[in-house]
Order: C-alpha cells, then structure tokens, then sequence
C-alpha cells in the first residue's frame, strides 16, 4: 500500500508529520506537499508557469518532496509521474481548523482529495477542529489516531467509485471523543470584512479579513456533529449537478430536446430558442 500524503498548510506544518507518521503504521508513505501556506487557496491547476520541486527532510529526518505548486499540483505531480511507485491512496492534512459545509470548495486540504478522486484514486481528507490558524503547540494525537482508524476501515471496505472523504476532529482527547457519524454537509457562517487601506504612494490595496466563521449545528450534519463532540466523516462527490432543480428549470421554456434527462424522460421544451 503506498500512501501519497499533502496537506494545504505547508511541508514544514506539525499536521504534516502527524498524519505522515500515524500513515506510516497503515502502509508506504510519500510526502509531497507545498512548500508553503496555502490556505483557503482551493482547487487549482497550474498551467502557465514550471513547478520546482525539492527534496527535504522532515522534523523526524524523513525524506520529502515539496513544490511551489498548490496542494492539488502536489497530488498531480505524484501521481503523473513524480513518484516512481503507483499511488493507492491519498490522504491530506491534518488541517489545524475544521473544514466544513462550504468551506470545501475554499480548503487545499479538501481540494488536494478532490484532485486524487479525478486522477481515480481513492482519497481521504483530515482536519482538526482546534479554532487557531496558527500551528504551534496543537496537540495532534487524537486526529492521527482517528485517521489510522479511517485509513484502516477504507483499505478493508474500499471506497464507493468518485467518493472521496471529508472528516473533522474535535479537539478534543482521545477518550473524550463521542464516536463517529456519518454526515452531511452543514451551513457555514461568514463573517468576512473588508478592510481597505492606502500604501506609501497612495494606492487603495485591501485586506479580506473578520471574524472567524461558524456554523449552523443542525442534526446530521459535519458541523453539528463537530459540535456535539463527534468525528464528522462526509462522503464528497464532484458531481455538484443541484438534480432536483432540472424538472424545476425544464419549465421555464427555453431548454430543448436535448436537455439532461429526469427519470428517465427527457425534459422537452422549446426545439428552437431565438435570442432577441
């Protein structure tokens, strides 16, 4: 089993060797991840300039690649070819903030697992939920130990085609942990600000900043789960096709015959749309 792990905060985050050591107990591992901060970069390809790629040493003297790409450039490179050895698995993380409801399609931590679900490869990622952006003295026992337990179970059952996992730890110990749930996603709250200011030579420049989100803890759901003290464990697909809203929009009159089928029919409508 050879594990590719990355992660969205850095090749030298403690999250980092955290999940690379508890994954060395379940199989092979690379580490291949950017060689810095890429939070809230979300899903990128990066076409119009080379990546570089170093070898480093982790904290614990273990070997590493890391590149200036984003965390989804990471996971590609290993995969295209970078690493000698097939990937089996992808795991990223562990993220020192949760990842919830729409924050997925912000985190290089989830968007490093939606990049291995295009290459076909099976993909997990992990975040903690330990409300600090910064990285030092988090104590990362508790995800590691929920990530082996996760690892472990996927290599047993094996993963659904186009599935990838979402799961987030509350940091909490060990033994305090409730258990696990398997969730949906949940509502995230936005508090963003903008903060506009002036440089030296009097140009506008501006800072996205405000208070850090919360969530709506509604049952079944990542964020009430967290909440309650539980493992959130989210089943992600990139097909965000809204389905229920193609019989609704098959009325409006200006799709034609061709249009996605609902249920087996197809959704007719005008057979010639002339734009005025």
């Amino acid at each position: 089993m050879h594990i590719l792990v990355t992660n969205d905060d850095g090749i030298t985050a403690p999250g980092l060797l955290a999940l690379a050591q508890a994954m060395r107990q379940c199989g092979d591992v690379s580490v291949v991840a950017p060689d810095h901060d890429w939070s809230g970069g979300g899903h990128v390809k990066t076409l119009k300039r080379p990546l570089r790629v170093r070898k480093v040493k982790l904290p614990d003297a273990t070997a590493a690649l890391t590149s200036d790409g984003a965390p989804s450039d990471c996971v590609a490179l290993g995969v295209m070819g970078l690493l000698s050895r097939k990937v089996d698995l992808i795991v990223s993380g562990i993220n020192p903030m949760a990842n919830l409801g729409q924050d997925v399609t912000y985190s290089g931590t989830v968007t490093a697992a939606m990049e291995g679900i295009i290459w076909g490869i099976p993909s997990i990622a992990i975040s903690l939920d330990a409300g600090r952006s910064d990285l030092g003295d988090i104590d990362y026992d508790a995800a590691s130990k929920v990530a082996r337990l996760v690892i472990r179970t996927v290599l047993e059952k094996g993963l659904p085609k186009g599935i990838f996992l979402n799961i987030n730890v509350p940091y909490l110990a060990a033994d305090e942990i409730k258990g696990i749930r398997l969730t949906r996603q949940g509502l995230r709250v936005y508090r963003d600000r903008l903060d506009r200011r002036t440089d030296p030579r009097g140009n506008d420049y501006y800072w996205i900043g405000g208070d850090a989100p919360t969530g709506v803890p509604e049952k079944g759901t990542d964020v009430g789960a967290l909440a309650k003290g539980y493992v959130s464990v989210t089943p992600l697909q990139l097909d965000l096709t809204a389905y229920k809203a193609i019989s609704t929009l098959s009325q409006w009159g200006w799709v034609n015959e061709d249009s996605v089928p609902v249920n087996g029919a197809v959704a007719a409508g005008l057979t010639e749309l002339i734009l005025v």
